[in-house]
């Protein structure tokens, strides 16, 4: 700071040595001086003229040096022109004749947005519907199209091809409650695909196709299960049943609507118990499932039976056409058969022998001497008189 105005008091003495020490407005302070008060460093010297300021003097700012240096003839900012980039007097580049580049990009912008809003490609699964100022007037295929640019024409594209599906419920968390024919519930989770028949009835039609498509089938889908019983719902077939049903169903409703949809299918996802009634439905459906075996069991002893018994009256056919033919030769063939039959089973002794004992408890006397370790009795050789026999005959 040697050799310059100290910004905060009076300019320093000869004897200082350039030391920048100021000794504040005391009594060396001119009483001229004081009305200036305390200058201000960053503004720039006023001339004489300026105030009765000496040169090189600084005096204190006021409004209207604020206001000067931020207009037109203030300084200039160290960024660039006057008030700088953005500022209040910031100005576009002029071409090379003079003239403002505004109109041309102006131009330029209104030009692509033309271009943008004229021009539209169609993908090969897809149509396109056309509004002129707002009210629907053809219908555009795939390729590239050209129309009147925004806001005369505006153009849709949708997809016409593609396989749409509608979850019913949306969440399968939730549960979705629907009464049988037999007066019980069965929760039930379907979904739906179809796809656009008609892009203008799809998009003119319906206020929201979507919740149009769900609703549509949550009607059909009561409907259908209405009409079949619990047994039948839970069944494979049954299912299959209940989805062609509804598919027929919602496609009879949504033509009627002119919506411009095609039901590809419904396919049953879950059809379940209620939550609440699961275990006890678990417990039934065991039951039941016990009593069909049950039932099984003496279906399948009945027909036993009766086979067994069919086949004995066709054998006394049989034995009854041989008696009318020989009844003397077929009554003893009988009774020996019988006897056969009937002997084989009991234990016994057969005594040919005239005088002696018709009974002898042979068997008998064999089983209780096998049981204390002895072997058994030997009959009696026929030498030695009767003549005993413990076998079947």
């Amino acid at each position: 700071m040697a050799g310059k105005d100290n910004p905060w008091g009076k300019p320093p003495k000869d004897g200082d040595g350039g030391s920048g020490k100021d000794d504040g407005p005391s009594s060396e302070t001119p009483s001229g001086d004081k009305s200036r008060g305390p200058r201000n460093p960053w503004l720039p010297p006023s001339g004489s003229g300026s105030g009765g300021d000496r040169p090189g003097s600084r005096r204190p700012a006021n409004i209207e040096d604020i206001f000067k240096n931020r207009g037109p003839e203030g300084p200039r900012r160290r960024s660039g022109g006057p008030g700088g980039p953005g500022g209040p007097n910031f100005r576009i580049p002029q071409r090379p004749n003079g003239k403002s580049w505004l109109p041309l990009i102006i131009g330029g912008l209104v030009a692509l947005l033309l271009v943008a809003t004229s021009v539209h490609l169609v993908g090969p699964q897809e149509k396109a519907v056309v509004k002129t100022l707002g009210n629907y007037t053809r219908m555009l295929d795939s390729g590239l199209k050209v129309t009147a640019p925004w806001p005369i024409e505006t153009v849709e594209i949708e997809d016409v091809e593609g396989v749409r599906a509608v979850q019913v419920p949306e969440n399968r968390a939730q549960a979705k409650l629907i009464l049988t024919g037999d007066q019980n519930l069965v929760d039930l989770s379907y979904i739906v695909r179809w796809n656009i028949k008609d892009l203008a009835g799809f998009k003119f039609s319906l206020a929201d196709p979507i919740e149009t498509v769900r609703e549509v089938a949550e009607a059909a889908m009561r409907a259908s299960v209405a009409e079949k019983t619990l047994d039948e719902t839970f069944s494979g077939q049954g299912r299959a049943e209940i989805e062609l049903d509804v598919r027929e169903r919602m496609q009879r409703a949504l033509d009627a609507y002119n919506a411009g949809i095609t039901v590809i299918g419904v396919e049953i996802d879950k059809a379940d118990p209620p939550a609440d009634v699961v275990d006890a439905f678990r417990d039934v459906s065991v039951a039941e499932q016990n009593a069909d075996a049950a039932r099984n069991q003496a279906r399948g002893y009945a027909q036993q039976v009766l086979a067994q018994a069919e086949g004995e009256a066709e054998a006394f056919d049989k034995v009854y056409e041989q008696y009318r033919l020989a009844p003397e030769v077929t009554r003893q063939r009988l009774y020996y058969e019988t006897m056969e039959r009937v002997l084989s089973q009991t234990d016994k002794t057969i005594v040919e022998t005239d005088g002696v004992q018709t009974y002898l408890p042979l068997p008998e006397v064999n089983r209780r001497r096998s049981a204390n370790g002895v072997g058994p009795v030997a009959p009696p050789s026929q030498s030695s008189g009767p003549q005993a026999n413990t076998g079947g005959q």
